[in-house]
C-alpha cells in the first residue's frame, strides 16, 4: 500500500496539472466555448473519472492495502475474512456513488450560475474564466469541509443522525421550492456586503477581476463580484453534497476523489448543457428524492446498512427517470 500522503500529493499534483494544461494551454486565450468543445472537455473529464474507478477496483493493495481492508472490516462495510479484491468491489462502487450523487447534484448549481451570468451581463468569452477560478476555489473550500465531515462522522457517530435529518428536510424543501422564482442574484446580500468594502467599477475591463482606477487605486470589475457569488454558490452547495456522499462512505480518500472529479467537469458541462437546462424540467424532483433517500439512509445507519449497489441503483434510476421523463415533456 502506498502511504496515505502520498495518495493524496500525488491526487493533487494530477489535479493541478490537469487545471494547468487547461487554462495555460487550451483556453489560454478567453474566447467562447462552442457545444463541441464543451462536449469534448466533458467527455475527457468522465473519462478521467471511470479511468480512476478502474485503478480503485482493480488495484485496492495500492491504494488501501490491508489497512484499509482492517478498516472496512472494522466499520462493518465488509465481513470478517473479506480479501482485497471484495474490498476493490467495495471501494470502486462507493467511489461510483459517490460521484454520480455529486454529479447530479452539480448539475443544479448550474442553474443558479446560469443566473449569476445573466444578472451581471459576464460576456460569454469571460465565463469560462470565471468558473475555472470558481472551481479552482471549490476544490479547496471542499476540500476543508471533507476532512471536518469525515472528522465529524469518525469521533460523534450522532452526527450522522444530524447530518441524515438535514438531507430529508433539504430534499424536501427543494421539492416544495422547485418552480419558485428565484431571487436576484446581483441583488444578493453577499454582494452588497462585498461591494461595502471594495470599490466596484461600472462596466467590465476585458477578462481582469481587478484594475486601476485614473486614481490610481484598485478596484474590483463586475466579473469579480461574478467569481465571488459563483463560489459563495458553491459553499452553499456543498453543505449538501458533503452529508450525502459521507452516507455512502466515510473514506475521505473516497469522498475527496469522487468529489473533485465531479465539480471538475462542471465547467464543460455548463456549457455543453447551457441551452438546455430549462428542458430538465424534473431534475429538481430527482435530486430532492436523492437527498431524502440518502438522508434516510444515514437516520437507519444504526438498524440496517444500505448496500452501497443498492444505492447505486436507486440513484442511477431516479436520474435516468426524470432525464428521460423531462426530455419527453411537451415543449411549452
Amino acid at each position: 500500500m502506498l502511504d496515505p500522503i502520498w495518495l493524496y500529493l500525488g491526487f493533487g499534483t494530477f489535479i493541478l496539472g490537469m487545471l494547468a494544461l487547461d487554462l495555460g494551454v487550451f483556453h489560454r486565450k478567453s474566447h467562447v466555448i462552442s457545444i463541441k468543445e464543451a462536449l469534448g472537455w466533458s467527455a475527457v473529464w468522465i473519462a478521467l473519472a471511470l479511468v480512476f474507478n478502474l485503478l480503485l477496483w482493480a488495484f485496492p493493495g495500492f491504494f488501501f492495502g490491508q489497512r484499509g481492508l482492517d478498516a472496512a472490516i472494522a466499520s462493518g462495510s465488509l465481513k470478517a475474512g473479506a480479501t482485497l479484491e471484495q474490498l476493490g468491489n467495495l471501494k470502486g462502487l462507493e467511489f461510483l456513488t459517490g460521484y454520480l450523487i455529486e454529479k447530479a447534484l452539480s448539475v443544479d448549481n448550474l442553474f443558479v450560475i446560469a443566473l449569476i451570468f445573466g444578472a451581471f451581463a459576464v460576456p460569454a468569452a469571460y465565463q469560462h474564466r470565471v468558473l475555472f477560478y470558481g472551481i479552482l476555489g471549490a476544490i479547496v473550500l471542499r476540500t476543508i469541509f471533507i476532512f471536518a465531515g469525515v472528522e465529524l462522522v469518525t469521533r460523534f457517530h450522532w452526527m450522522v443522525y444530524v447530518f441524515g435529518a438535514f438531507l430529508v428536510i433539504t430534499g424536501l424543501k427543494m421539492a416544495k421550492s422547485h418552480g419558485q422564482p428565484p431571487s436576484d442574484p446581483a441583488q444578493h446580500w453577499f454582494v452588497k456586503v462585498v461591494r461595502r468594502f471594495l470599490p466596484v467599477t461600472p462596466h467590465f475591463e476585458g477578462e481582469r477581476f481587478f484594475t486601476r482606477l485614473p486614481s490610481g487605486a484598485w478596484a474590483a470589475t463586475p466579473l469579480f463580484l461574478a467569481l465571488v457569488l459563483v463560489e459563495f454558490t458553491d459553499l452553499v452547495f456543498a453543505v449538501d453534497s458533503i452529508p450525502a456522499i459521507l452516507a455512502i462512505t466515510a473514506d475521505p480518500f473516497i469522498v475527496l476523489t469522487s468529489n473533485i472529479f465531479a465539480i471538475l467537469g462542471l465547467r464543460s458541462l455548463y456549457f455543453a448543457l447551457a441551452g438546455l437546462m430549462d428542458r430538465f424540467h424534473y431534475l429538481a424532483y430527482a435530486l430532492s428524492f436523492i437527498l431524502v433517500f440518502v438522508g434516510t439512509k444515514m437516520l437507519l445507519v444504526d438498524i440496517y446498512k444500505v448496500p452501497v449497489g443498492l444505492s447505486l441503483g436507486v440513484i442511477a434510476l431516479s436520474l435516468t427517470v426524470a432525464v428521460v421523463a423531462s426530455l419527453r415533456r411537451p415543449l411549452p
